[in-house]
């Protein structure tokens, strides 16, 4: 291969790439969001400044993707926690487990997102939709919401929608050392709700060392979201550099 084509390869192995070079669309991709209170301390300790904590509110969320150009069918499951830059309310992503290698090596590569992999899954029982996560064998986390008993009002859930995402991008060089360590910011904005509900929730977290949740214990359940929309994801900006 002429060194003048390497600008053409996406990503690697060159002959086969770990993702797609398509911008994701992602169709009824259906949100299932628990907000609920946790140990403010705790938040504090993994949300890094300038970002600011400004509740005891935490989001443990299960997204099943069905239908994403390039990426095809996969869950994700983790942990977002609402705060504040400049001013501006938004989440910071602090985890994401994620079933399909393509959509975490370039939610890595390309943006900022924090995944992993691990075995999210979504599914109705009866009448009831039960979202789990588990690590390797276990179980880390598990809830079950009434299936689809208040309609929520289209514009709150635009906004849910449309919250500002806070990112951290590390990336170290062949020494080790920190080569880029950065804030980054991305927002989704186009995007059409399909369905948007409230309905009671109940949500079960379990300790594990290289999945750790249960680290922001369940104090009071807040709220129970379930979302479907089809959008495309926004671009991450860097918005603060903390080498510089």
């Amino acid at each position: 291969m002429k060194k003048e084509n390497l600008k053409n390869i996406v990503t690697t192995p060159v002959n086969a790439p770990a993702f797609s070079p398509t911008n994701p669309f992602f169709k009824n991709r259906e949100y299932v969001n628990v907000m609920y209170e946790t140990d403010i301390e705790a938040l504090k300790r993994v949300v890094p400044e300038p970002l600011e904590v400004t509740s005891n509110l935490i989001k443990f969320e299960i997204i099943n993707m069905p239908d994403s150009t390039g990426l095809g069918s996969y869950m994700e499951a983790g942990q977002v926690i609402p705060v504040e830059y400049n001013g501006e309310q938004g989440e910071f992503y602090l985890s994401m487990y994620v079933n399909n290698q393509a959509a975490i090596t370039s939610g890595r590569e390309i943006a900022a997102f924090p995944k992993k992999s691990g075995q999210p899954n979504l599914y109705i029982d009866n009448d009831v939709l039960v979202g789990t996560l588990d690590y390797g064998s276990l179980r880390v986390a598990q809830t079950t919401m009434g299936y689809k008993h208040f309609p929520m009002d289209e514009e709150e859930a635009k906004n849910i929608i449309a919250q500002p995402q806070f990112m951290l991008k590390q990336m170290r060089d062949y020494n080790e050392e920190l080569e880029k360590s950065e804030l980054t910011r991305s927002q989704i904005t186009d995007f059409q709700i399909q369905e948007a509900y409230r309905s009671p929730v109940r949500l079960q977290l379990f300790e594990h060392v290289m999945a750790p949740l249960a680290d922001f214990p369940v104090r009071k359940i807040v709220d129970g979201q379930h979302i479907i929309a089809n959008l495309y994801l926004g671009r991450p900006k860097k918005i603060y550099d903390y080498l510089n």
